[in-house]
């Protein structure tokens, strides 16, 4: 029989966890999955909320930016164009989780599992340092995004008291650190399965600001008074901008749209954790179509509608960088529903390297209780229910480290969010749309130079220019900021 230890102290107890091979007359448990691992519950309802999460991020609002650097045929034309190219690696890489079969073949726990099975070689380390570089720009870059939402809440309201000519210095500090707080709390969740609850609140949330950002353009657009000017090919050289602005703003604008879809990063640990029936790669290309198809109703939407209600001079995005300042209460309740959003997507994109480090760490030192053992503590309110919360010291130690250190790059580095436009160039192409392909020509032994090669090595290089154009549109914009760079002190508008 299992092995159990319980040291009864105070409220707490300590459970040791047995391994599958243990179970008794060699038959799972019926608390175990087909694999021996922990019952899979996801559902394509918690997966899509994971994507939606995942992919709408406070971004959406900086869309009227975006278009309104290329204009009212390219913006759309771009949006629709890598929603279908994500939609379809997507599928791709869905098919990949299992192996060789994606219904009954062999399970990959992680993107870089994946590869490992499909490709081998030097290019699972590449997709290693591709995937777990972007998530970790991604949560230092969320740290500071989050900051920048609440700094907007104190301003609004220091702007409705005193008039829109007010300084209104805050610093983003503070908040930085209330975040950090926070997450080091929510970062003991153990994994996806317990996460769910957390991706629903916040894809609520993104449905929320993005439908007050929407809200507040529409009205702006319906008002009376002039209305600002917009441009087929967005802003003009020598009226809005020079010629080599023009130029790094299109490739800016470019690359935030590309990148905007991008979850591949955490498509795999998602699917990992879906029920195995039906079929996790049916489940997943669903859950896909649902996040994508949601994400690309709202960018339009979001994209155009703020375009036509800001005009070439879209700021960069009209709720933290106060497009609009009445109402003030209504432009408050968007940036909290933001920052909330920004707590949950934290989660879904710091899972899987909590679970990279674990998984090693577990796999190298076997032995360790410091790394293996749970402390079962009864918590009040949790036990009438029924349920036990458990602590790992080890858990315990690395995610909050993690959560720290994050926060105090994002400190350090006020800018990150350019820089992290160049982590999102280097990663989307070689995680969302070089993999996939590679794997699948790999899977479904494709044949050199046929039809179906050329026209998805074509759709690869296409993508590859992109990410290379819009690295080049980052570099320049960070190169600026270094300039007048100064540690620890805070941004000039703050």
């Amino acid at each position: 029989m299992a092995r159990e230890m319980q040291q009864q102290s105070g409220r707490s107890m300590i459970v040791e966890t047995p391994p599958p091979s243990t179970l008794e007359n060699g038959d799972f448990s019926k608390s175990l999955d087909d694999d021996g691992r922990s019952k899979r519950t996801g559902t394509l309802i918690t997966a899509s909320a994971h994507i939606i999460t995942a992919v709408i991020g406070s971004g959406v609002l900086s869309l009227a930016w975006a278009i309104a650097q290329l204009g009212w045929v390219a913006g759309p034309a771009v949006l629709l164009a890598f929603s279908i190219i994500t939609y379809f690696t997507s599928s791709l890489l869905a098919d990949c989780y299992r192996s060789p079969d994606p219904v009954t073949g062999q399970r990959n726990y992680t993107y870089m599992d994946v590869v490992r099975a499909h490709l081998g070689g030097t290019k699972v380390k590449l997709c290693g340092l591709a995937q777990y570089g972007n998530l970790v720009g991604v949560t230092i870059g969320y740290t500071i995004t989050s900051s920048i939402s609440m700094v907007a809440v104190k301003r609004s309201n220091c702007f409705h008291e005193h008039g829109h000519e007010a300084g209104c210095s805050t610093s983003s500090y503070p908040f930085m650190i209330i975040f950090a707080g926070v997450q080091v709390v929510l970062s003991q969740i153990p994994d996806f399965d317990k996460l769910w609850w957390l991706s629903i609140v916040a894809a609520i949330m993104s449905f929320a600001y993005s439908s007050i950002g929407l809200g507040l353009s529409l009205a702006k657009v319906a008002g009376g008074g002039p209305h600002p000017r917009t441009t087929l090919t967005g802003t003009t050289v020598g009226d809005d901008v020079t010629a080599s602005e023009k130029v790094w703003r299109t490739f800016q604008a470019v690359g935030d749209i590309a990148f905007a879809y991008a979850f591949s990063t955490v498509l795999i640990e998602i699917q990992a954790r879906l029920k195995s029936s039906p079929p996790e790669s049916q489940v997943m290309k669903k859950a896909s179509l649902v996040g994508i198809f949601t994400t690309t109703a709202f960018y339009v939407l979001c994209g155009c509608f703020g375009y036509a209600a800001f005009g070439n001079h879209a700021p960069g995005n009209f709720l933290t960088g106060f497009g609009f300042y009445e109402p003030f209460w209504l432009v408050d309740l968007a940036n909290v529903c933001i920052a909330i959003h920004l707590i949950g997507a934290y989660q879904v994109f710091c899972q899987p390297i909590f679970g990279f480090v674990e998984a090693g760490c577990q796999e190298r030192w076997p032995e360790s209780k410091f790394i293996h053992r749970e402390h079962a503590v009864n918590v009040p309110f949790f036990s009438s229910f029924g349920t036990t919360y458990y602590i790992n010291w080890f858990r315990l130690v690395w995610r909050t480290t993690y959560v720290i250190v994050t926060a105090v790059i994002a400190m350090i580095l006020p800018f990150f969010n350019v820089f992290l436009g160049l982590i999102g160039a280097a990663s989307f192409y070689p995680l969302t749309v070089y993999f996939p392909i590679e794997m699948y020509v790999a899977r479904a032994r494709i044949r050199r130079l046929s039809l179906r090669w050329i026209w998805l090595k074509v759709l690869s290089w296409v993508c590859l220019v992109v990410s290379v154009l819009a690295a080049a549109g980052s570099i320049q914009g960070l190169a600026s900021d270094i300039k007048t760079y100064k540690p620890f002190k805070p941004p000039a508008h703050e």
